[in-house]
């Protein structure tokens, strides 16, 4: 008898105990789950000189209460009209980025006084008067150091913006030497090789940098496009670009986010950006599906892989959708998708009126 009592009394204790821990280790796994930032959703908003102040609070309204909680304005740039516009959003209860044009600076009327600052083509062709594919590619060359600096001088013009989350680098990378795939015949197109016309930069700045770290002057070379020194050397000028506005984003107490190609390889391949290598907070990839003849397959797929190739980094990763052609039902099988990736949010380019339904069906 006495044996039985203290196997019974055993027993319970263990139970006891089990049961309480337990309960300890749901309470903490809750505790995990109610921390993790909630899957975040946002929207590009185009804050043109002919809108008014009552036009941008009702999109603004209108955003926030169908489910967007930032928002990339704008406003070329231009820190007086985002100091007046920024506010507008906050009001709506918006998280607030401010958008930029970055190395690709269309209308740049300081840039445009420099012709030397801007990038030329393996064919010798200079941004500044001979533009690749649409003429809104006017982009400046990372290389030249006045030019960097003009650059700076916009990030840090938007980063002073009382209320602003982040500054958001966008085009922060050389002019594409393979469009994608969908977008070949709109240009009557074939890229089986990087062609000489959308190969860059060839500007002065660059090869004389590249020759005094490499010792080898790149016009020269037989076939750049094998010259893995000057690809790399290229990946870095962007690098250095973006590493330098994080430093003054930062001093001004704001985040740096940009937007950027599907993934770190494609990115490498497509554009000279390898933004796994990056100092940035954020990271929203265009990954547009329908630019590349893909499916939501791929999007999960591309997701996937950015946020392989940034572990071990304090970046976090949202997936940017194109969705004007999508339907309603199309929008909310891709959030469906983007979230099942692991992706921290979705950013969603030019939402449309029946979008706005499904968007905040798709937060409940």
């Amino acid at each position: 008898m006495k044996l039985f009592k203290t196997i019974f009394f055993i027993v319970t204790v263990l139970t006891i105990g089990c049961t309480s821990t337990n309960k300890k280790e749901s309470t903490v796994s809750k505790e995990i789950e109610n921390t993790k930032p909630a899957f975040k959703y946002w929207s590009w908003y185009g804050a043109g000189v002919e809108k008014t102040d009552e036009e941008h609070k009702a999109w603004f309204k209108k955003l926030a209460q169908n489910g967007i909680d930032a928002v990339l304005i704008d406003t070329q740039a231009d820190s007086k009209r985002l100091e007046k516009v920024a506010p507008l959003a906050l009001e709506a209860g918006l998280e607030v980025h401010a958008w930029m044009f970055t190395i690709n600076r269309p209308g740049d009327t300081i840039a445009l006084q420099h012709p030397d600052w801007y990038m030329v083509s393996r064919s010798g062709k200079s941004c500044f008067d001979d533009r690749p594919y649409v003429d809104y590619y006017q982009w400046l060359s990372p290389s030249h150091p006045e030019a960097r600096q003009h650059i700076w001088n916009l990030v840090e013009s938007m980063a002073k913006i009382e209320g602003i989350t982040s500054v958001h680098l966008d085009y922060i990378r050389y002019p594409d030497v393979y469009l994608p795939i969908g977008l070949l015949p709109k240009y009557n197109l074939v890229q089986n090789e990087e062609l000489p016309d959308f190969d860059f930069d060839y500007s002065d700045a660059a090869v004389e940098k590249f020759k005094k770290l490499y010792g080898k002057d790149i016009r020269k070379v037989e076939v750049p496009a094998i010259d893995i020194e000057w690809k790399q050397f290229r990946l870095n000028e962007i690098k250095s670009v973006v590493d330098g506005a994080y430093k003054i984003a930062h001093k001004h107490g704001k985040k740096l986010t940009a937007a950027v190609f599907p993934y770190p390889e494609m990115a490498d391949h497509m554009v000279r950006q390898r933004w796994d290598k990056w100092n940035v907070d954020a990271v929203l990839p265009m990954v547009y599906n329908n630019f590349y003849n893909e499916d939501l397959d791929w999007v999960k797929f591309a997701s996937q892989q950015g946020i392989e190739d940034l572990k071990g980094k304090n970046t976090i990763l949202h997936t940017g959708l194109y969705i004007p052609e999508m339907t309603a039902e199309e929008v909310a099988n891709a959030i469906n998708v983007v979230k099942e990736s692991g992706a921290s949010g979705v950013a969603l380019f030019d939402i449309k009126e029946h979008h706005f339904e499904v968007i905040k069906a798709s937060k409940e």
